[in-house]
């Protein structure tokens, strides 16, 4: 009788477990400052159209934005670089263990036919000012100025080509945002390619 009882108690908490599991990933996803910030501005978009009317521009926009709320709500608080550019970019991710940078990440190389380890969070790719990226000037309405960062979210796998014909650089998705240096964001945007190397650059952790 005491093992029947002890086995019903175990039961009981397995069950409560895997009930409980969803609300502890939706607590986490919901508290992602990303999320956050995906979340207003899609609202904000909505409101603007009630009021503005529809635009193929907004209407688009909060598509790559609720694409972007999807990624975040798999509750996966790492996201993936995959470089087929053929040439090595240059991506951010998690500051190197004893690093003293004031910096909320680091620079890192990621080489062509490479991606990013699973776990390990890249946050995006640097871009200096000599790069071309496709559609990069439609993102913000104005055309880019120096180097940028093209920052994703956490559960994206960005996918980097170049097109053979144009040159450029394609993502796979859209920026969740785009920087500037001197823009608020706490992350390292050197002027130019020299400027990072002169900084010093590691080798992202990559994938086997």
């Amino acid at each position: 009788m005491k093992l029947f009882k002890t086995v019903v108690v175990v039961l009981i908490f397995l069950v409560n477990l895997l009930v409980a599991q969803p609300s502890w990933a939706e607590t986490k996803f919901t508290e992602n400052p990303d999320y956050i910030a995906v979340t207003q501005t899609i609202d904000s978009l909505l409101q603007q159209q009630q009021t503005e009317g529809v635009t193929p521009e907004n209407v688009q926009k909060i598509a790559d934005l609720r694409f972007q709320k999807y990624l975040l709500e798999r509750g996966k608080d790492w996201g993936q670089c995959r470089n087929e550019t053929g040439k090595t970019l240059v991506v951010y991710g998690r500051k190197r263990k004893q690093s003293n940078s004031t910096y909320d990440n680091a620079l890192y190389f990621l080489p062509s036919g490479q991606k990013t380890d699973d776990g390990w969070d890249c946050d995006g790719v640097y871009l200096s000012s000599d790069e071309k990226v496709a559609g990069l000037e439609s993102v913000n309405g104005q055309e880019p100025r120096g180097a940028v960062v093209y920052k994703i979210v956490d559960g994206t796998q960005l996918l980097a080509k170049t097109n053979p014909v144009t040159s450029e650089i394609e993502f796979n998705i859209s920026p969740a945002q785009v920087f500037h240096a001197g823009d608020q964001i706490n992350w390292f945007i050197p002027d130019t390619l020299q400027a990072a190397l002169n900084a010093g650059i590691a080798n992202a952790p990559l994938d086997d």
